[in-house]
C-alpha cells in the first residue's frame, strides 16, 4: 500500500455551449472514486494530519480540488458526502474579492467555447515584438503541461499566455481575446463560475479542509519576494475573514511543477504557518517528504488513473 494525492479541477457534465471544454465528466468522477475504493481505499483524515507530527504514515488516496469552482459545491460535495469522504479544496481568493474571472480560467473558457486553432490565430495577430520573453520560452517550453494531454494549438495558447508572455502584457492580451470571442457575455459567465462565499462555507461546515491557492493564480517563480508574500498572506487573510480561524493552513502552487516556485516560496509558506503544500509531481507521498519537504508534497493528476481523462477527442 502507499499514500497518493490526486488533483482535480473541473468536474461537471458536458455543456452544449462549451463544446471543446476539457473537464472530467461527473459520471467518470464517480467511476474513478469507485476504482479508488476497490483498489486502494481513501486515507484517514486524522491519520494523514498526525503524520506531520511524527505519526505513522497512512495508506490510501487523498483527494484535492483546485481553483474554487462552483463545480466543487454543485457536483463534487454531494458525491463526497454520500460516500463519507473528506477532501482538500484549494481556493484562489481573488475572484471572491473582485468578482472577476482569473486569467487562467478566461483562457480555459476561450479554448472551451472556440476551436483552439481560431484562438491561436487571433493570439498570433495580437502579439507584438517584445511581448514574449525569449528566456522564458526556453525555460518553460519542456517543463510545462507535461502531465496533460493537450493538442498543439491548446499548448501554444496556454504556454504563450501563462508562461512565455511578459506579465505586463498578459492581461491586455487576454482582455483583447475575451472581448473578441465573448464580448459582454463574460459578465454573466463569471457569476456562475466560482463558488460564492456561502457555497465555500457549506464545504467548510461539511468538514472539508480549505486551503490557499494564492489570490490571483500567478506563476510564483515570476514574482519577487514581496509579491509572493502578498499572494500567500493575502489569500489566507481572505479565507479566515470568510470562514473564521482555519483548523490548519495548507497551500498548493498555481500551475505546479518545480519550475513554478522557488525555495523563497517555500520559506514564505513556512513563515505563514503553512503545515503542508502540494506541488504537481506524479509519485507517491513518502515519510521523507512529510518530514523533510512538507511544502512540496507530490500530487498526481487525476488523468493518470482509470476514468480520469476528459471524454473529448484530442
Amino acid at each position: 500500500m502507499s499514500l497518493k494525492a490526486v488533483m482535480y479541477h473541473y468536474v461537471r457534465p458536458d455543456r452544449e455551449d462549451l463544446p471543446n471544454f476539457r473537464h472530467l465528466h461527473v459520471e467518470d468522477f464517480r467511476k474513478q472514486l469507485d476504482f479508488f475504493e476497490s483498489t486502494s481505499g481513501f486515507t484517514d483524515r486524522d491519520a494523514f494530519l498526525q503524520a506531520f507530527s511524527g505519526g505513522q504514515m497512512p495508506d490510501g488516496m487523498i483527494l484535492t480540488f483546485d481553483d474554487g469552482f462552483a463545480d466543487h459545491h454543485d457536483y463534487v460535495l454531494p458525491e463526497l458526502k454520500a460516500r463519507g469522504l473528506w477532501a482538500i479544496f484549494y481556493i484562489p481568493t481573488g475572484p471572491l474579492s473582485s468578482g472577476e474571472m482569473l486569467s487562467v480560467h478566461r483562457i480555459h473558457m476561450l479554448l472551451g467555447r472556440h476551436a483552439a486553432s481560431e484562438v491561436a490565430r487571433k493570439l498570433e495577430d495580437l502579439l507584438e515584438e517584445g511581448m514574449i520573453e525569449e528566456g522564458k520560452r526556453e525555460e518553460f517550453q519542456e517543463k510545462t503541461y507535461r502531465w496533460q494531454m493537450n493538442p498543439n494549438d491548446v499548448l501554444y495558447v496556454k504556454r504563450t499566455l501563462n508562461y512565455f508572455i511578459s506579465p505586463v502584457w498578459k492581461k491586455k492580451l487576454v482582455d483583447s481575446l475575451m472581448n473578441h470571442f465573448f464580448g459582454d457575455e463574460e459578465k454573466r459567465i463569471v457569476q456562475e463560475f466560482y463558488m460564492t462565499p456561502d457555497k465555500l462555507r457549506i464545504l467548510h461546515d461539511a468538514g472539508m479542509l480549505i486551503g490557499s491557492h494564492t489570490q490571483n493564480h500567478p506563476v510564483m517563480s515570476h514574482l519577487d519576494r514581496k509579491e509572493q508574500e502578498e499572494e500567500i498572506a493575502g489569500s489566507f487573510n481572505v479565507l479566515e475573514d470568510l470562514l473564521g480561524p482555519l483548523e490548519l493552513r495548507t497551500f498548493c502552487y498555481p500551475y505546479g511543477g518545480f519550475h513554478s516556485f522557488t525555495q523563497e516560496t517555500e520559506d514564505l509558506l513556512k513563515k505563514n504557518r503553512c503545515l503542508f503544500s502540494f506541488n504537481v509531481e506524479p509519485r507517491d507521498v513518502t515519510g521523507e517528504d512529510i518530514l523533510s519537504r512538507a511544502q512540496a508534497l507530490p500530487r498526481y493528476d487525476c488523468n493518470m488513473f482509470p476514468h480520469g481523462q476528459c471524454r473529448m477527442e484530442a
